[in-house]
């Protein structure tokens, strides 16, 4: 699958058209995409669409035939605008992160992909959390415009707890 194929059935839906003719300054502002390889039910795509004059944010799930949600917690700062030209593959950075964790000797294997779509300074990203097994995870940031996975890091939920822990006996 790739990201145009959900724009393309986003445009084609009812609910979008009519959002679109009450919300003319409307933008596609960011995405929000779960790859759960365990359970492919699980699978989500989220398009958000910001809406400049009102400084709403609405969010449609594309899971759901196109259902649209307010988003509740909108930025203060208004994002930027995401072309509606954009498309990557879910297998390509799927393969980015495999083989990154092939370098980076991490045997663990793919549970779940959260990542979420953005543009920061005319560049496009993904940022995302990379559940895996033992109960580890990956944060990386994979440059969309250049396809190059430009940060990432491994992290474990023990190291979350420690830090908990820590603060609690600090106070």
């Amino acid at each position: 699958m790739n990201l145009q194929f959900y724009l393309e059935k986003l445009f084609a839906s009812y609910e979008f058209e009519k959002f679109k003719k009450e919300n003319p300054n409307s933008y596609f502002a960011s995405g929000f995409l779960v790859i759960d390889k365990e359970n492919p039910s699980g699978n989500k795509v989220h398009i958000d669409y910001f809406n400049s004059e009102t400084k709403k944010m609405f969010s449609f799930q594309l899971e759901n035939d196109c259902q649209v949600v307010p988003v509740e917690q909108v930025p203060e700062e208004p994002l930027e605008k995401i072309s509606d030209n954009i498309d990557f593959s879910f297998k390509k950075i799927e393969k980015l992160i495999v083989e990154k964790m092939k370098e980076e000797n991490v045997k663990n294997k793919i549970q779940r992909i959260l990542l979420s779509l953005q543009k920061k300074n005319k560049k496009n990203f993904l940022l995302g959390t990379v559940f895996i097994s033992n109960l580890g995870m990956l944060k990386i940031n994979i440059d969309l415009d250049e396809m190059d996975l430009v940060s990432f890091e491994k992290k474990n939920f023990m190291d979350m707890f420690k830090i908990v822990k820590r603060r609690k006996n600090e106070n």
